[in-house]
């Protein structure tokens, strides 16, 4: 018995945060077993209990708030600390418990509101604040109380399209507590159930060795290239973001592998640990995991969670292909050398776990089978388990008990931002603000597509300065996904009909617009003449037009496209100073200075900005396969040209002159607006100045 509480204080200490080193035993053994019985409660409220989903969001909520009581924050050190910490964990299960049984005469009243009924939603309120401001900071709850605030009343003192005349506390209160747009709805279902469960099953991966194997394969496959350790930097971030879905949490994980392994064999320590922070960024852009963005993206978009990941798989290669050019380039401007594998570290040893890449086939395979990702997820959980005992670590009790409170300690932080953020888009779509910001948008934007690219990518590098990476995500897909989403469209309807393709529908909306172009309607036309036609067009008829004229699988991918331009673009808070989450993190692991390296990592980390114009303008997630392929192919070279103009290096030094050559190659390759004669030439050009640079 002594032995075995020994191992459970071990596996405690294993998983609490950092700042909690200083911990009680009993405190870190209880939070333990209690982030252990959480998870295996949200395992079993997936897939076997069936429960109405407000109290399953309200246990979501307060199990999850419990911990984070706990964990968030350092323990305090005051008996009087102690204390407040325990009565607020005792008034948030309180409150937990009132919204869930005051609901129902709640509704036999009428909704009108008892004194418990506003206690209850006052509190409940301001525990999600208070525990958005641990797990994000300051910003998160002050434009909830700023927006609160326009919703209760302050709208009414603004003008113009900014008027609003208000709502009644009660009002207020009960969309925000038990309506789906609010604390406990659809934002909270996704946090609950799919986000919780894959981030579930990535703990299980990581806990049964699959990080090392992880690390091993990459060493293997890349050990023996040029920059040989970065390249493993690119590879095992991408891999383990895949399953981890937290930038900060990869960067941590694989950093304090790789970076030092970059700095040994001659990388600098501020390059080494921007290449670690900009891969673990794009971990999170890799399937099939991606953050909450892909359930979150399924939830906006009504798409399938599978036809998320397969759009998304491309464009995630692409950005890691970008990186792994630095690399490259780096390392042969600093003239590395490979250096040599452990001969006697044969790849039956690296792979000794190789078991535990079963797991993840047993995942895609239920997905293309066609069941939920839910199931798909807590099934492949169990195969982690049955996995682990082909190899040398079986996982044990203890180690699955470890497993699912590292799931819980990952998810927390996640939730209460999820769940806050839900009061967010309350207000955004109770009061119409976010429609009235997406008119904005457009208006700025002059119903220029690439105006509009720009507006939301400096919109999303504002909010990235104060807010975590999916809440940026779920406010700018509010406000200005609508706008993206008609602007691609716009640019398709324009050039069906430069093509001459005019059903009887289409003619009628295009007539309906402009009744002199019935003489040349439905005959090729030039382009402009076309988006002069869509332009005259009212957002109505454009739409009518558009279902009319385009094929049904062009307009989903469409409103993909729109929103992961707007996950990518939101991607950049992990790297971009002056809150740089994963930049800071991998500079702390180098010793170099955050700033420094945030900026680093940002410019590293290009595309990000690079690689959603293809979205907005090719068929890179609208199309087939093969036109997406063709797409990637010229990016992919585009993306080597654009590495080499920033390092001032390609096969060789490159002079002024041939910088800005290779400026124009790469942005002829990139521009989804060039011809296809174009970038055949600008390929033939990258390809001379490689041969050139190379004999140099």
């Amino acid at each position: 018995m002594a032995r075995w509480i020994e191992s459970l204080e071990a596996a405690a200490r294993r998983i609490e945060p950092a700042h909690h080193s200083e911990a009680e035993p009993v405190r870190s053994v209880v939070l333990f077993l209690w982030a252990a019985l959480v998870a295996l409660a949200h395992l079993l409220l997936n897939t076997v209990w069936l429960l109405p989903e407000l109290q399953v969001a309200v246990f979501h909520f307060a199990s999850l708030g419990l911990l984070a009581l706990g964990w968030l924050q350092a323990p305090p050190r005051s008996r009087i600390g102690r204390w407040l910490s325990m009565a607020a964990g005792l008034v948030l299960v309180l409150a937990a418990v009132a919204v869930v049984v005051l609901e129902t005469p709640l509704y036999e009243r009428g909704l009108v509101f008892g004194w418990l009924d506003w206690l209850a939603c006052v509190l409940i309120v301001g525990l999600a604040i208070e525990l958005g401001r641990r797990a994000a900071g300051w910003l998160i709850p002050i434009l909830i109380l700023a927006l609160l605030a326009y919703a209760a009343g302050l709208g009414r003192n603004l003008g113009g399209v900014f008027a609003f005349p208000g709502l009644g506390l009660d009002t207020l209160l009960f969309r925000a507590v038990f309506t789906s747009e609010g604390l406990f709805g659809t934002i909270a279902r996704i946090s609950w159930s799919y986000v919780f469960m894959f981030v579930l099953f990535g703990a299980f991966l990581l806990r049964s060795g699959a990080g090392e194997l992880i690390l091993g394969l990459a060493h293997r496959a890349a050990g023996r290239w040029t920059g040989g350790p970065g390249l493993v930097a690119v590879g095992a971030s991408g891999l383990m973001g895949s399953i981890t879905g937290s930038a900060v949490a990869n960067t941590a994980s694989t950093g304090v592998i790789t970076i030092p392994l970059m700095k040994r064999s001659g990388f600098p320590p501020r390059f080494a640990a921007g290449i670690e922070a900009a891969a673990s960024t794009g971990g999170q852009l890799m399937p099939p995991v991606m953050g909450a963005g892909a359930f979150l993206m399924a939830n906006f978009t009504g798409l399938s969670y599978l036809s998320i990941l397969g759009a998304a798989l491309l464009p995630a290669i692409l950005y890691f292909c970008s990186l792994a050019f630095m690399v490259r380039i780096r390392a042969r401007r600093l003239g590395l050398v490979p250096a040599p594998l452990d001969e006697k570290e044969g790849l039956g040893e690296t792979t000794a776990g190789w078991a535990l890449l079963l797991p993840l086939a047993v995942l895609i395979g239920l997905l293309v089978a066609g069941f939920t990702p839910v199931y798909a997820a807590g099934l492949a959980i169990l195969a982690v388990v049955a996995a682990s005992w082909l190899t040398p670590r079986p996982m044990g009790l203890l180690a699955i008990l470890e497993a699912l409170a590292m799931g819980a300690r990952n998810m927390m932080a996640t939730a209460m931002l999820l769940i806050a953020v839900g009061l967010i888009v309350n207000v955004l779509t109770t009061t119409g603000l976010g429609n009235t910001l997406s008119i904005m948008i457009a208006q700025w934007s002059g119903s220029s597509l690439l105006i509009a690219l720009a507006l939301v990518a400096l919109a999303s590098l504002v909010l990235g300065m104060g807010l975590p990476v999916t809440a940026a995500y779920i406010v700018l897909a509010a406000v200005s996904a609508p706008t993206l989403h008609a602007l691609i469209l716009q640019a398709d309807l324009a050039q069906a009909l430069a093509a001459g393709q005019v059903s009887e529908l289409a003619r009628e909306a295009v007539l309906l617009a402009s009744p002199s172009a019935e003489a040349w309607l439905g005959q090729p036309m030039p382009l402009d003449q076309a988006q002069s036609l869509v332009a005259a067009m009212t957002p109505d008829l454009q739409r009518t037009a558009a279902e009319a004229l385009l094929d049904p699988a062009l307009l989903a991918g469409s409103l993909l496209a729109a929103h992961l331009i707007i996950f990518w673009f939101s991607q950049d808070s992990n790297v971009t100073p002056p809150v740089a989450l994963a930049a800071f993190t991998a500079a702390g692991i180098a010793g170099e200075r955050p700033m420094a390296t945030g900026l680093t990592a940002w410019k590293l980390a290009k595309g990000l900005y690079l690689i959603p114009l293809l979205f907005a303008y090719t068929p890179l997630v609208r199309g087939d396969w093969l036109e997406a392929l063709s797409v990637a192919g010229f990016a992919l070279a585009g993306l080597y040209a654009l590495a080499g103009v920033l390092e001032g290096w390609l096969e060789g030094p490159l002079s002024l002159p041939a910088r800005l050559a290779l400026l124009g190659l790469g942005a002829g390759l990139l521009w989804p607006m060039s011809t296809p004669w174009l970038a055949l030439v600008c390929l033939a050009g990258l390809v001379a100045m490689v041969w050139r640079t190379r004999r140099d």
